[in-house]
């Protein structure tokens, strides 16, 4: 996903809606979600080791829950929804 194609997912209610919040407001999805946006805005030349480490981590996920599709129709899932939040839309 583009980065402002992230960023407009970022402000609806099904971002919201999904993912654990650890006690917290927002979710970690949602959280990596604000994170990944500002990596992909950052010049590459400027990016950090903690930076490609976040982008490693969220790689980790997307393999993982990829592996974990659930059957049926996911366009309104909460498992589309939760990748989504962490930059990538299985639909695409």
């Amino acid at each position: 996903m583009a980065p402002k194609e992230i960023e407009d997912f970022l402000e609806t209610e099904e971002s919201q809606s999904v993912g654990d919040t650890g006690g917290e407001g927002e979710s970690t999805g949602h959280k990596s979600g604000r994170r990944i946006v500002e990596i992909l805005r950052t010049k590459k030349d400027d990016l950090t080791d903690a930076d490609a480490a976040h982008m490693r981590k969220v790689v980790g996920y997307v393999h993982r829950h990829l592996a974990q599709r659930p059957s049926g129709d996911v366009a309104d899932s909460k498992w589309r929804y939760s990748l989504m939040n962490w930059g990538h839309d299985p639909q695409k």
